[in-house]
């Protein structure tokens, strides 16, 4: 006559428990690596979007340059001192006179609603200063195409991607 069982021995439980264990310990550790790529991919993904913001500012600029505003001076072999008057503006303010400034390898734009035209900014003056980042150098140069406004633009960052665009300034008139 047989018997039947209505309980799981100690083995069975045994055995159960430390496959149920086994298996937290995978899940776990499967848990603990997507969080460490998941923080990896936000960190690259806001990296490139900061990236894309500083292009866009730096194109639009040159891109909105009133006809024949844009004065380069080279200050050194890779850093040019770059003004010009543009209807791009990240400050709000109405065509504003900016400044691309290389100072301890550091490139830094300046916003200002009277005109800069020196390296040297006086005390007075009253701008708004956004730091782009650490360079190796920055140059601009013009066309030599009377018919068009353009620059090529070249900003080698120490850490960043470089930009290197060419420019067609559509502010003409």
């Amino acid at each position: 006559m047989s018997k039947f069982r209505k309980a799981f021995t100690l083995i069975e439980v045994l055995i159960s428990v430390s496959i149920l264990s086994v298996m937290m310990l995978f899940l776990y550790q499967s848990y603990a690596s997507l969080n460490a790529s998941n923080k990896v991919v936000k960190e690259e993904g806001a990296n490139i979007q900061s990236i894309q913001k500083l292009k866009k500012v730096v194109y639009m600029d040159f891109l909105l340059a009133l006809h024949n505003t844009v004065n380069i001076q080279n200050r050194e072999k890779n850093e040019d001192f770059v003004y010009l008057q543009s209807s791009n503006s990240i400050h709000k303010r109405y065509n504003p006179y900016i400044a691309y400034i290389v100072k301890d390898e550091k490139l830094y734009r300046l916003e200002s609603l009277t005109k800069l035209s020196t390296y040297e900014v006086s005390v007075d003056s009253e701008f708004d200063i956004d730091y782009l980042g650490e360079v190796k150098g920055f140059r601009v140069y013009k066309s030599s195409n009377a018919k068009k406004e353009s620059y090529l633009l070249h900003v080698d960052f120490k850490e960043l991607e470089d930009i290197l665009f060419k420019v067609n300034v559509l502010n003409e008139y």
